[in-house]
């Protein structure tokens, strides 16, 4: 009865004050902060021309993303490095790495800024670049993607990009448990600013599921020249094939997955590989990778991989690695 006097006593000064908290919960939630941290410790053997080497570091991320409206987004990217082993030591600056918006333009989906893109599964490209991505529908899905790669492939001599200007595209397509994929891609100028270094690369790939496992494979064939020279030292084709079993997953203590991977990739169908293994400086490699992730508490998953390839361009270059990180997100 108490409760109820108060609150008719004090209808419109509660009303008012309702509106109030509605709108700083509203605005408090149009901008979020997340993190990740990575503890990475890696060993590396090498052979012929390859050196041992190892480091070890910390790697922080932090991530804002802002709602625009109902349909745009915008998001930024803060990272720093702290090397503690190897051959770099001490810390390193801080650098804003990601700032791009995400939205819909009628029935497309847009990302344009400086993100992280992501070619033919990884096997072309898996880095920083400045661009825009437009992609349209959902079983059937068709995807453009126009820019410049920003991130170092190889030592530049010259100020300018290192990955090349880059456009093309890819067409994907889900039948149940099994999707097709397939594209092309164009890099110009790659390495350094007119180097005249240019590469089209080709792909078609397909993958399965069936119960815990994962299976994909993909087919890659690039035509790469020099100032109109055709580069035939390099490889100009390859595959790669997958194998995966679970998965560890962030939000689920004491999960865990087991993945292994084949590559014979020639030099001419890639540009920054999503493998951990060497690749040995746009060579071409061949070898395998075996590996597993373990979620040892909620937001920490640990993973162990190794990784022997060797040089498709000089047989005697070999690299055997021994990769552990724990990566923690908050």
């Amino acid at each position: 009865a108490n409760v109820d006097r108060l609150a008719a006593e004090f209808a419109d000064e509660l009303d008012s004050l309702g509106v109030r908290v509605a709108a700083l919960e509203k605005k408090s939630d149009n901008v979020k902060i997340t993190g990740e941290a990575r503890f990475r410790y890696a060993d590396s053997k090498g052979k012929g021309n390859v050196a041992d080497s190892y480091v070890g570091d910390l790697r922080s991320r932090i991530w804002i993303t802002g709602q625009v409206n109902d349909d745009w987004s915008y998001t930024g990217m803060i990272q720093n490095i702290q090397y503690f082993a190897g051959n770099y030591t001490g810390d390193e600056k801080t650098d804003f790495q990601r700032a791009y918006v995400q939205g819909k333009l009628g029935g497309m989906a847009v990302t344009a800024g400086r993100y992280n893109a992501f070619f033919a599964d990884g096997n072309i490209y898996d880095n920083r670049a400045d661009g825009v991505e437009l992609a349209y529908g959902d079983k059937v899905k068709v995807s453009l993607a126009a820019g410049k790669a920003t991130d170092a492939i190889e030592k530049l001599t010259k100020e300018g990009t290192t990955g090349g200007n880059y456009a093309g595209g890819a067409l994907s397509a889900d039948f149940g448990s099994v999707n097709a994929t397939a594209g092309y891609y164009n890099f110009k100028d790659i390495m350094e600013k007119d180097s005249g270094v240019d590469n089209a690369i080709w792909f078609v790939g397909a993958g399965t599921t069936f119960g815990d496992f994962g299976l994909n494979a993909m087919y890659l064939k690039g035509d790469m020249s020099d100032n109109g020279a055709d580069l035939n030292e390099l490889d100009d084709d390859g595959y790669t094939v997958g194998l995966t079993w679970k998965g560890a997953e962030a939000d689920k203590a004491g999960s865990y997955g087991l993945f292994a991977n084949y590559y014979d990739l020639g030099g001419q169908t890639y540009i920054a590989h999503t493998t951990d293994a060497d690749t040995f400086d746009g060579e071409g490699f061949k070898g395998y990778g075996v590996g597993a992730n373990y979620t040892v508490a909620k937001n920490m998953v640990f993973t162990a991989a190794y990784y022997d390839t060797k040089s498709k361009l000089h047989s005697s270059d070999k690299d055997k690695i021994i990769w552990t990180d724990l990566t923690i997100t908050f």
